[in-house]
């Protein structure tokens, strides 16, 4: 089969197309999933750049996490999933402890069976790829946080992967009183469509000088913690 592999770390150049990989065997809890469409996320750069060595898989390495795709063969043990089932997940069920050498740029990936979903029918193969690995992280930090029903939050970068994430499930699952978003000029709208009851553009407001308040800070820039906290954001 073809599929996007690398046998050193390094920059972008180390990843080459090959066409020549075989199809992996699949054990009795998994099944072979055509790949349909795929997923990069920013973990995926960080590990080909040597940042999880220390507990990275042998070489050659398959990049990728998110997938969605079409389920071509079945584990003995399987019982949720049949040929033919249009599937999405993230393949990685311990990306950074245990990462996996068949990620999801290829052609074919074997995977866990309890890593799938059914493709819900309103999204395509595309839109569905796009979402496993980003809302499990904007869940997970909702939960961390402690976030619950009435609480209110202000997310930073809410236009991004993981931030537009948490914009929806803050507001539409765990019932948020309040939710703040900042963005560049041109996604401020996007916020608004996403349930930002406060829509904050970060190049003409100081958000370190708003007067409200929120319970909880989500920062999915990675610089924005400290200042919030410093000036009472959170």
């Amino acid at each position: 089969m073809k599929a996007w592999q690398y046998d050193e770390y390094g920059d972008v150049n180390v990843l080459k197309l090959s066409s020549d990989v075989p199809v992996p065997t699949i054990n009795d809890d998994q099944v072979l999933v055509k790949v349909v469409a795929a997923a990069l996320n920013p973990v995926d750069f960080k590990r080909r750049q040597g940042y999880i060595i220390a507990t990275d898989s042998p070489f050659p390495i398959i990049p990728g996490h998110d997938l969605a795709g079409i389920v071509v063969k079945v584990g003995s043990n399987v019982k949720s999933l049949k040929e033919g089932d249009e599937v999405y997940g993230d393949v990685m069920e311990r990306a950074l402890a245990e990462p996996k050498q068949f990620g999801t740029l290829a052609e074919y990936v074997p995977v866990d069976e309890k890593l799938l979903a059914l493709k819900p029918k309103n999204l395509d193969f595309l839109q569905a790829a796009a979402i496993p690995l980003a809302i499990e992280t904007a869940y997970e930090g909702l939960e961390r946080a402690g976030f619950s029903e009435g609480k209110s939050i202000l997310v930073m970068n809410g236009a991004g992967g993981v931030g537009s994430f948490a914009i929806q499930l803050a507001k539409h699952v765990f019932g948020a009183s309040k939710v703040a978003a900042t963005s560049s000029t041109g996604k401020i709208e996007l916020l608004k469509s996403l349930g930002a009851d406060v829509a904050i553009d970060y190049t003409k407001e100081n958000f370190e000088e708003l007067p409200d308040k929120y319970d909880v800070v989500y920062d999915c820039v990675g610089k924005n913690v400290t200042k919030s906290f410093i000036n009472g954001l959170a």
